[in-house]
């Protein structure tokens, strides 16, 4: 069972929200349907930073990656942030994540390169055995200032 990786598409949406739905249940998160419609708005806009990728598996979206571009005052350069990457329960274990972040890096190659960053909750241990594995954990603490 191998999914393939690819840009996201207008005709994805339906499967997208489906998707961008469960992803908001699993962090006890519930996305408003405006708050839905303006992140797919960013994802079909060329001109956003945002882009998107999504796995397919027999034909149905299984996973999807948000990636966000930025600029590194580091290296004065571009870098990369990975906002959401989600998989479908059925099809965790079978490399879809560790696609869709292979396909976020070729793009972020083909675009100037730089770092890709990304954060997960600290228990979510099934995602960190992956990305353990892919990448470097970073030794940087997470801080959060809401609005009031």
């Amino acid at each position: 069972m191998s999914a393939h990786i690819r840009p996201i598409e207008a005709r994805d949406h339906d499967e997208w929200v489906d998707l961008f739905t469960a992803y908001g249940v699993f962090y006890e998160t519930t996305f408003t349907a405006p708050q839905i419609e303006a992140v797919w708005g960013w994802l079909m806009d060329p001109k956003h930073p945002h882009a998107a990728w999504v796995a397919e598996l027999d034909g149905n979206l299984v996973g999807f990656g948000h990636l966000r571009r930025h600029s590194d005052t580091f290296t004065g350069g571009p870098a990369w942030y990975l906002d959401d990457l989600y998989t479908s329960p059925a099809a965790r274990g079978h490399g879809v994540a560790t696609g869709i972040i292979g396909a976020l890096r070729a793009h972020a190659d083909a675009n100037g390169g730089g770092t890709i960053s990304w954060i997960t909750a600290d228990d979510n241990l099934t995602a960190q055995r992956v990305y353990d594995k892919i990448a470097t954990r970073a030794r940087w603490v997470t801080y959060e200032l809401t609005a009031e």
